[in-house]
């Protein structure tokens, strides 16, 4: 029996030889595409279709990465492409190409390094975007909240009730003179605000953390020297605050600190989106809409005498002044007008913990091959999470 088929139904069977030739032709225009844009760039010869080297970066970032930081070191441009889930990358180890990309359109997405940019129900990208959205409206609850209490006369308790109360300000300030409440001042942005810095900070102060108590417990005698200098400024048994005057006599504890960030920055890369075709050397223009990768973990590793050492001295001896002579390496706080500013409070709250740390314990890790690998989280951490065993020092812990 024979069935007729309904008008206008296609035979997929005929015409699954132009769909073939559809796919092979948007492969062979990517493959052209990426070859055009990387130009004499290292990096693979041939891509996988639409996906790139994906798979390779989502199995071992720390791997994935090794690899880029090789070619664009080998290659002695100090860049280095690829291509990942239809974008093209540039990954950039030069330190003065790093400063060109931070002085050009600034975009840091933590999320986007660790996670398929795929916004589709079940990937974790668009869990991220939902979870981020959710705790936006929340922080800006907070805001609301924060707020009202400052509009009835209360006393700040944090230093949110400190930024609302200068909020208010403005906000009356503005409606004194007719004009709109600052654009600055609503609930939600005021939400997205705590967010940034919430999720900046929160991140990369543990990355540091972590890198501190490694370095310490890997180096016995920067520990004794840095217990001995908070000695010589505070004990926890005095009951006295730790103050910022303290904190700043600690020299040698504040080059421990530096040389934690510039050993392991916490956001080992800042991304960027290429908002139009970018000239970043003589003989290579970056394209529009390449995504950009300049690596603050590379320029680390550049310039300094013996950049594999954990050297405090080298931002402590007055004869060696490595933070000036080499400052344009020091990315880990970004660069020009997108420097991080937060910069004195991490190094602040860093010293801090280092000096409240060796003072009120003792500590012991187990290492094992391998502990202090860097992995990425997205800011990266030791391999075994640094897990140590504490034990009381003083005899009775500060009470502030």
């Amino acid at each position: 029996m024979v069935e007729l088929l309904p008008a206008g139904f296609l035979d997929l069977r005929a015409a699954a030889p132009y769909l073939a030739a559809a796919v092979a032709l948007y492969v062979l225009v990517e493959q052209l595409s990426y070859l055009r844009k990387k130009g004499p760039l290292p990096g693979p010869s041939l891509v996988v279709p639409f996906l790139g080297s994906v798979a390779q970066m989502v199995r071992d970032p720390t791997a994935y990465w090794d690899v880029q930081a090789a070619r664009a070191r080998e290659s002695g441009a100090g860049l280095a492409a690829d291509f990942l889930i239809g974008r093209f990358t540039v990954f950039i180890r030069d330190s003065e190409l790093s400063h060109r990309v931070f002085a050009n359109d600034y975009t840091l997405f933590n999320v986007g390094l660790m996670a398929l940019p795929v916004d589709l129900p079940g990937f974790a990208f668009r869990r991220a975007r939902l979870a981020v959205a959710r705790l936006v409206r929340t922080l800006g609850d907070c805001a609301r909240q924060s707020k009202a209490r400052m509009r009835a006369g209360g006393e700040p308790e944090c230093l949110v009730d400190y930024w609302m109360q200068e909020t208010l300000r403005e906000v009356d300030e503005a409606a004194a003179a007719g004009l709109p409440p600052p654009a600055h001042t609503d609930d939600e942005e005021l939400g997205g605000f705590l967010f940034d810095f919430l999720f900046a900070a929160q991140d990369a102060s543990t990355s540091s953390l972590c890198w501190a108590v490694s370095a310490l417990d890997a180096h016995p005698d920067v520990l004794a020297r840095v217990r001995a200098e908070v000695a010589d400024a505070w004990s926890p048994e005095s009951g006295e605050l730790m103050t910022a005057e303290k904190i700043q006599a600690m020299k040698y504890t504040q080059a421990v600190a530096r040389e934690v960030v510039r050993y392991r920055p916490p956001a080992t890369l800042v991304p960027h989106i290429a908002g139009e075709a970018f000239q970043l050397t003589e003989t290579y223009t970056v394209p529009k809409g390449a995504i950009v990768f300049p690596s603050v973990y590379e320029s680390s590793f550049q310039g300094f005498p013996e950049p594999d050492a954990f050297d405090p001295e080298r931002f402590f001896s007055e004869a060696r002044r490595e933070d000036v002579a080499f400052k344009r390496n020091f990315l880990a706080f970004g660069a020009g007008a997108h420097q991080c500013l937060g910069q004195r409070y991490a190094l602040n709250h860093l010293v801090l913990f280092l000096a409240l740390f060796v003072s009120v314990a003792d500590f012991r890790r187990d290492r094992t091959d391998g502990c202090d690998e860097p992995v990425y989280m997205p800011t990266i951490v030791p391999k075994d999470g640094c897990s140590v065993y504490l034990k009381q020092r003083c005899a009775k812990f500060p009470s502030f």
